[in-house]
């Protein structure tokens, strides 16, 4: 097992952002997170990175509780943990292979990853990646002269060149056209697959999330409310997990939502 998330909840003041979610992730599984906006995916995927501590329950990676260790132990922890942004955090004026090299960074010493701002340390491995998303003429642009769609996969070439054992992605092809869409998680996959990486993915595309993932996770209002293999996921359940969407109000603490949502 490499997650396991049990009866956790997260609240930011008075708003829930989760409550009372469990759910076990193997090695090397590959699980796609969906729900309407504000349901709790990206609170979900940062609490797995370590990025957030829960409010009540706990989470466990690798076989460790991350905010029982020592500061020091959870850092090295988290440079197993690989994060994709749906906007990527990238300074403007940084290179492209200066933000793909930094994927690395909580694997190098200070030395190297000070060296690497100044003189990129390894360009041949920053440009094959690149090349695989399509980015390699991009290699020494500024990240301010891309597109949102650009950044996104200097983001997911960041993680690949990390090669974590975790790979979370927060809607990462969400400014992509639909070609550039399905490359983009085609190759993630494959590279889960091809070395036994656990990838986590939160989408708005429901049609993606079932295409490239052999498990589902619905989410509405902070609370899983089916846990699926993708062929299982029938209309039924899709109808009550984006139901009324569009009157959706803000969750607060108080009474909790009265949908009755149907199992796999």
């Amino acid at each position: 097992m490499t997650i396991h998330v049990h009866g956790a909840g997260l609240r930011h003041g008075q708003v829930r952002a989760l409550e009372a979610v469990s759910l076990r992730i193997d090695k090397g599984e590959r699980v796609a997170i969906i729900g309407p906006s504000g349901a709790g995916k990206s609170s979900l995927l940062h609490l797995m990175a370590t990025a957030v501590q829960p409010s009540s329950g706990h989470l466990e990676l690798f076989g460790e509780q991350p905010w029982a260790l020592s500061s020091g132990a959870r850092q090295r922890l988290r440079a197993r943990i690989g994060l994709v942004h749906q906007a990527p955090p990238l300074p403007p004026r940084q290179r492209v292979v200066t933000a793909v090299l930094a994927g690395r960074l909580g694997q190098w010493g200070t030395l190297r990853g000070l060296l690497n701002l100044v003189y990129p340390t390894d360009v041949p491995g920053a440009r094959q990646v690149l090349a695989e998303l399509g980015l390699a003429d991009k290699l020494f642009v500024q990240c301010g002269q891309l597109s949102g769609g650009q950044l996104q996969r200097v983001g997911i070439a960041r993680a690949l060149y990390q090669r974590p054992e975790v790979l979370l992605t927060d809607e990462p092809v969400s400014a992509m056209d639909p070609v550039l869409a399905e490359h983009s998680l085609a190759l993630l996959n494959r590279h889960a697959q091809a070395n036994g990486v656990t990838l986590v993915a939160s989408l708005h595309a429901v049609e993606l999330a079932l295409a490239h993932f052999p498990r589902v996770i619905g989410i509405r209002e902070g609370r899983v409310v089916f846990d699926c293999a993708a062929h299982a996921v029938s209309e039924q359940l899709l109808d009550a997990l984006y139901a009324n969407e569009q009157l959706a109000s803000p969750v607060v603490q108080g009474p909790t939502l009265t949908v009755q949502i149907p199992r796999c």
